[in-house]
């Protein structure tokens, strides 16, 4: 009977599963910080790739983190980067089968940590930034890849982006803007993941959002929307839940939610413990991200769930 007259139905088909790989690496190495999640290899990537498109999840987002980091991030956009070769061997291998998502920004690339360039006093340079940007789209696109999310919080990015796409034959390249995404303390074990630490100790506050604040945020959203955006996207997802039905009350674009790594390995943490049944929170959780309005779903519990939704 409670199947029956279910309001929300979570589906394999609303996952998308975050995938980091690594360059200069012939094992996968585990984070620590997030049980069950590694830094893939090349091989290993397209191996996890085919049991996932095996269990029915549409779609990927690849993170990458290269051997050599620089203060323009220039591994990046270089056409041999670790993600844009992630790409061609996932495209190669599967063709139509999957969606290949490439998170786009500079955090990951950068020697100090921050998600764009810096100006001589330290602080990001939003109007430089977005030209980088502009370069690693296009390196993207020509990889092949379906959809560019960008993810830095700079003030007209995604106008960048589909300018530079549109101009360089990238025009089907969709874009998933992270339109609201907070200046989060739930981000920890991402970083890790990626190798990445903020330089003298620093923080993103200057271009994430303010947690504290929603009318801010959907005013982010409308931007984007205005910008040309395809995709937009609410982060960390279960905290802000708020956000995510306002969004979708308002707008009609498919609209993504990321159930971020500290929202992940607090329930793997609680279940370690034996305080609570992890699977059962899991599917909780993130049924709730659907049921608040999200179309899609990012998640570490990806191929957890999809196991359990056969």
């Amino acid at each position: 009977m409670r199947r029956l007259v279910a309001e929300t139905r979570l589906s394999v088909d609303d996952l998308v599963a975050p995938l980091f790989v690594r360059e200069g690496v012939d094992e996968p190495v585990p984070v620590s910080s997030l049980p069950g999640v590694v830094q893939h290899t090349r091989s290993s990537l397209v191996e996890e790739v085919r049991q996932l498109v095996d269990l029915g999840v549409p779609a990927v987002i690849l993170f990458g983190v290269p051997d050599h980091k620089d203060a323009v991030g220039s591994a990046a956009s270089d056409p041999e980067g670790i993600v844009q070769v992630a790409i061609r061997d996932l495209r190669d291998r599967f063709g139509d089968e999957v969606v290949v998502v490439a998170d786009l920004c500079l955090d990951e690339y950068t020697d100090h940590g921050h998600c764009g360039l810096l100006t001589t006093d330290g602080r990001v340079d939003n109007d430089a930034t977005l030209e980088r940007y502009a370069e690693v789209a296009v390196a993207q696109a020509r990889a092949g890849v379906d959809v560019c999310a960008p993810s830095g919080m700079m003030d007209g990015q995604v106008r960048a982006i589909r300018g530079a796409l549109d101009s360089a034959g990238g025009e089907d390249v969709a874009v998933l803007a992270y339109s609201a995404k907070y200046a989060s303390a739930l981000y920890g074990p991402f970083r890790e993941a990626v190798d990445v630490e903020i330089a003298d100790g620093g923080d993103r506050r200057s271009y994430q959002q303010d947690w504290a604040n929603v009318r801010e945020s959907m005013e982010e959203l409308r931007l984007d929307v205005a910008e040309g955006a395809d995709m937009l996207m609410v982060k960390p997802a279960l905290t802000y839940l708020d956000v995510l039905s306002r969004a979708r009350a308002e707008f009609d674009l498919p609209l993504a939610a990321y159930h971020v790594s500290g929202e992940y390995a607090m329930v793997h943490a609680a279940a370690e413990r034996g305080w609570i049944d992890g699977d059962a929170v899991a599917l909780e959780q993130i049924t709730a991200v659907v049921r608040a309005g999200a179309d899609l779903v990012l998640t570490y519990f990806a191929r957890s769930l999809a196991e359990r939704l056969q």
